[in-house]
């Protein structure tokens, strides 16, 4: 299974990004799907979930009202609408497949894309 982030880049305070992310290898549609992020010397923190038929989404308190998880299962896609970035914002945003157990539990992961936001 393989998963690759993409959409990534540097925006100033206050702009958006679309985050996207392709699986191969398997099928995607029955399995929940994630996005996860890790800043420069902090630890990796969830961001946003959604179930195997998109019907059902979970977010992290900083991520309620201004990133909106997707997926499109026909294309094995999920993606990340995140609008109204903050500095605080910035880190490496991950994809994850698979939930295996408490929401952090993930059984395959990307490499990530860099998300930069500039005040």
């Amino acid at each position: 299974v393989q998963l690759v982030e993409s959409g990534g880049g540097s925006v100033q305070t206050g702009g958006s990004l679309r985050l996207s992310c392709v699986a191969s290898g398997r099928d995607a549609s029955p399995y929940a799907m994630a996005w996860f992020r890790q800043a420069v010397g902090k630890e990796r923190e969830f961001v946003a979930e959604i179930n195997s038929n998109g019907d059902m989404t979970f977010y992290a308190d900083f991520a309620k009202g201004r990133f909106t998880i997707s997926r499109d299962n026909a294309k094995s896609t999920a993606s990340l609408q995140m609008d109204s970035l903050q500095p605080e914002d910035t880190a490496v945003y991950y994809c994850a497949l698979e939930r295996v157990g408490s929401i952090y539990e993930y059984k395959y992961w990307g490499q990530g894309t860099q998300v930069t936001v500039s005040s």
